[in-house]
């Protein structure tokens, strides 16, 4: 399995006690894929169902953010390839 892969950027590189820190986070994985799994019923006189369809991730990924001031980060939004935090400085 491939590793996934991130980078970071803060919206400012010096910050006063207070300010708001926005942290933004991209993210993935080459081989996080989307699968889906299709279930027919039939009985012994040929009668079938409507399929019932199933979607999964294989390989899903966790985004966790932490820092060693002990700051505690926001989730603003993650559409799953890209994630916004927010933190005060």
């Amino acid at each position: 399995m491939a590793a996934p892969t991130a980078t970071a950027s803060l919206n400012a590189a010096v910050y006063s006690p207070g300010d708001p820190m926005t942290l933004t986070v991209r993210y993935g994985d080459p081989d996080t894929r989307p699968v889906t799994v299709t279930v027919v019923v039939t009985d012994a006189q040929g009668n079938s169902s409507a399929p019932a369809r199933i979607t999964a991730v294989i390989d899903p990924l966790t985004l966790t953010v932490t820092d060693d001031s002990g700051r505690t980060w926001t989730r603003l939004s993650d559409n799953g390839a890209v994630a916004v935090y927010r933190a005060v400085a």
